[in-house]
């Protein structure tokens, strides 16, 4: 029988003690062979042609060039998926939009614990990068979609989004037009990160957004992004809708996850909520969307070609949840069709 072919990982980082850290820590899985490391984008340019890996864990802060303007000279010639290595610092959702697949926040290295949970999840996310479709990052037409006539009171947009989703997301929003039922959205994201990727949005979109809070009101022209370790799910206040954020334990893996937003929409909302399912790996928000749909709800799922990961709009299209399959660039197109 033959042997599975492990990933090849190559390491670019300026600093020593990260890159013994990370190859030492990598390098303990059975899936993953580190073909070598670079201390700075020039150095890793050679070391590309050389070693063909299949996967690039890239720091952002890195002398002579730093990650993210590599990242813009680099994908272009290379359909390579790149997960970025930071600190704590917006510059994660720079790299993003230049075309990297993913990120990890760097631990305290002192932090034994800190690095253990560090090097799980970045395991983790190489596997999942190893999967998605990559190419160099292009904007998407800015025509805005416009709703074919004014919507009900009541109605809400759910939508749910992993791995890739962050651009999607604000790709979506920036192409719908502020006169929008209120829009709640669970993106898988570490905590901290998520009011970051909110006030990001606040400032590019024509919408109001803001990371969700326990009580605020789900009301046009606002976007509510739940926090990175709660869950969220929408609830009646008299004839209002309100959001709630609660802590619990993960479901299908995450917290936030998009099953619990999707399950709140089917039973409060029924068939004024419209359900937006986007690229991300495994099956969560899959369950979902379909309670949805059999509560008459709309549902939306993003296309293979337009995916990142091909995984939970696909888990979903399979079980029937999805009404509508759409690519990226028509979904906010679709979306408005359907508002009633």
């Amino acid at each position: 029988m033959r042997e599975k072919q492990r990933l090849k990982v190559l390491i670019v980082d300026d600093s020593r003690v990260y890159r013994e850290v990370l190859v030492r820590g990598l390098s303990s899985d059975p899936d993953l062979h580190i073909v070598g490391t670079a201390v700075d984008p020039f150095d890793a340019r050679d070391k590309l042609l050389e070693l063909r890996p299949d996967v690039m864990i890239c720091d952002i802060q890195m002398p002579k060039m730093d990650g993210i303007e590599f990242l813009k000279r680099l994908l272009p010639q290379y359909s390579l998926p790149v997960i970025v290595v930071s600190t704590v610092s917006t510059a994660v959702f720079d790299a993003l939009q230049a075309g990297a697949v993913d990120f990890v926040c760097k631990p305290d290295v002192q932090s034994a614990f800190g690095v253990e949970q560090f090097l799980l999840q970045l395991i983790h996310k190489v596997k999942i990068a190893a999967q998605a479709k990559v190419s160099a990052a292009e904007d998407l037409p800015e025509t805005k979609a416009s709703p074919s006539g004014s919507f009900q009171m009541g109605q809400v947009i759910v939508l749910g989004a992993s791995t890739g989703g962050t651009e999607a997301i604000a790709s979506i929003l920036s192409r719908l037009p502020a006169a929008m039922p209120g829009i709640v959205i669970v993106q898988h994201i570490p905590p901290l990160f998520s009011k970051m990727f909110a006030d990001r949005l606040h400032v590019s979109t024509g919408f109001s957004v803001k990371e969700a809070q326990t009580g605020d009101l789900v009301e046009p022209g606002k976007v509510l992004i739940a926090p990175g370790d709660r869950h969220l799910r929408i609830r009646k206040s008299g004839t209002a809708l309100q959001v709630e954020c609660f802590e619990g334990e993960r479901v299908n893996g995450h917290c936030p996850s998009i099953d619990v937003l999707f399950d709140s929409a089917a039973k409060i909302c029924g068939s004024s909520a419209i359900g937006v399912l986007l690229t991300g790996m495994g099956y969560d928000g899959a369950r979902g969307l379909l309670a949805m749909r059999r509560k008459g709800a709309r549902t939306i799922g993003q296309d293979e070609p337009s995916s990142t990961v091909y995984g939970m709009p696909k888990a979903a299209y399979e079980i029937g949840a999805v009404e509508k399959q759409t690519s990226l660039e028509r979904l906010p197109h679709i979306l408005c069709s359907m508002l009633k």
